[in-house]
């Protein structure tokens, strides 16, 4: 009997294979590792929100700040295309398109002013705040008033009042006056919205 030796296309069809059937029986994420990834808003509770995600693409499509992207295999099997917040692309203002478009209540009810995307973190060692250069546009942008200067001059973050929506980050200037190395730019900010402690904070 001759030696089955798939391809990589064959070896990619089988996998994708196991892991949509994983993700039918809703234990994808018990059985495949996958970091945790900040999801559009409703998608909070992870385990329920892979169980559901169908990979349509239809909160991608429909979101008019773009700020929606898609996960790849460096994010996991089981994470592969699924929705993900990009907000070096946009910020999330709550519109609730992604929801509305959602069939399969992967995305569920969020309220902006008690539910949490994520939270942002500042980053010191990338901060142009602590750079001594008097930075303080993500204090002005945050449209919750969760940032503010402390009596160092240095932005702190009240992460009662952060939701996640990411505008803080967008608009860090980090990126650009520290994003360099050599010829390749780095994506980096010196405020980074990450998933909350735990990834399914409500």
């Amino acid at each position: 009997m001759k030696d089955f030796q798939p391809s990589r296309r064959d070896f990619l069809k089988i996998a994708g294979g196991i892991g949509v059937a994983l993700l039918g029986t809703g234990t994808a994420s018990k059985v495949l590792p996958a970091k945790k990834m900040l999801r559009p808003p409703g998608g909070q509770q992870e385990a329920d929100f892979l169980s559901r995600c169908l990979r349509c693409d239809r909160c991608r499509s429909s979101c008019p700040t773009k700020v929606i992207g898609l996960a790849n295999v460096r994010d996991g099997l089981v994470n592969t295309r699924t929705p993900v917040l990009n907000f070096h692309q946009g910020i999330c203002d709550f519109c609730r398109k992604c929801m509305e478009v959602c069939p399969t209540g992967a995305l569920q009810f969020f309220d902006p002013l008690r539910d949490k995307i994520g939270r942002a973190n500042i980053q010191p060692d990338i901060c142009l705040a602590y750079d001594s250069r008097g930075c303080r546009l993500c204090v002005d942008a945050c449209p919750y008033g969760a940032i503010c200067m402390d009596a160092q001059n240095l932005p702190v973050v009240d992460e009662e009042k952060c939701n996640g929506c990411g505008v803080c980050e967008n608009v860090c200037p980090a990126l650009v006056l520290h994003g360099f190395s050599g010829n390749r730019t780095q994506r980096i900010r010196g405020i980074k919205v990450e998933v909350r402690e735990g990834g399914e904070d409500k």
